[in-house]
């Protein structure tokens, strides 16, 4: 039997966030991604997170896709802005303007570049958390942010402030997810930040992925994620196992070089990156192309 559904569901793409020619928001574009993503399965949309260029897409205009979204999904599904910074007074200030905007939760990364101990985070989470009247999910990337959020600093967030709901844990460490998902408070959801581990997290009782690869293959993640949750873990395993090139193809570079050239490929493009990052080479783009045929996604 499946177990209960999440509030945020299983399969959440981590949005790109679609440009134009002169590297300009295309809110049609993204509008229509939005419907794309719906369509092909997903349960929740996160926007302008890591995969959505969050750090060079400023806040007038990470409200102005907030706005295209919010307004094209319509409450068909969650809308989870992504409004983390690593200064705590700039995140609580662009918190409570987002609020207004008719999103449903947000997400908040840990504090890169300026390297807080854990009592640090700890406190830029609970001022977050004091600050919103919104659910709050957690994001743990190590390899962005240089710090690691630790299992204790998590389970004392999630514990002490109800407005923190889950966590987007892309440590790598099993057994610090592990230990989150056993001690966790009730109803608090541990998703998979890596695509690749998803299946290994969904065994250890995690929930879910906020997810890459679910911009171009949502419905063979889909597959995954419910797989796992009905407990058959033989057939979820095959799935993950099809799909793995590609979880791994796409971070051959840094993300989201290749998802946005993955797009392109599978005939839904959506403009390129915005510097210091750069298009795919064409090396990149054919090996890239390759990997999708040998899955089935071309």
């Amino acid at each position: 039997m499946p177990a209960n559904q999440p509030r945020f569901g299983r399969l959440i793409p981590a949005m790109v966030t679609p440009f134009d020619a002169q590297l300009e928001l295309d809110l049609d574009r993204a509008q229509e991604l939005a419907d794309r993503l719906i369509e092909g399965g997903a349960d929740s949309l996160v926007i302008n997170g890591t995969t959505g260029e969050s750090p060079t897409v400023f806040y007038p205009q990470k409200m102005e896709l907030f706005r295209a979204i919010v307004s094209c999904v319509d409450g068909r599904v969650p809308v989870i802005a992504n409004v983390g910074d690593n200064c705590t007074a700039d995140t609580v200030s662009f918190l409570t303007d987002v609020s207004k905007l008719g999103v449903d939760a947000f997400m908040c990364v840990v504090p890169y570049y300026n390297k807080p101990p854990q009592s640090g985070l700890y406190e830029h989470f609970k001022s977050i958390a004091l600050a919103s009247d919104l659910p709050i999910i957690l994001y743990n990337i190590p390899g962005r942010c240089v710090i690691n959020m630790t299992a204790e600093t998590t389970l004392s967030l999630a514990h002490d402030f109800d407005a923190i709901v889950a966590i987007k844990e892309a440590s790598g460490d099993m057994e610090q997810i592990q230990q989150i998902i056993d001690n966790a408070p009730s109803g608090f959801d541990v998703y998979s930040g890596d695509d690749s581990a998803t299946f290994e997290i969904m065994k250890r009782g995690g929930v879910g992925v906020i997810t890459t690869i679910g911009n171009v293959a949502p419905a063979r993640m889909k597959e995954i994620v419910e797989l796992c949750a009905q407990g058959n873990f033989e057939d979820a395993y095959k799935a993950h196992e099809k799909l793995l090139p590609l979880m791994n193809g796409l971070f051959k570079t840094a993300n989201p070089i290749l998802v946005k050239e993955a797009l392109k490929l599978v005939g839904f493009p959506v403009g390129g990156v915005r510097l210091p990052l750069v298009d795919a080479t064409p090396e990149q783009a054919a090996e890239l192309e390759d990997t999708m045929r040998a899955v089935g996604v071309i």
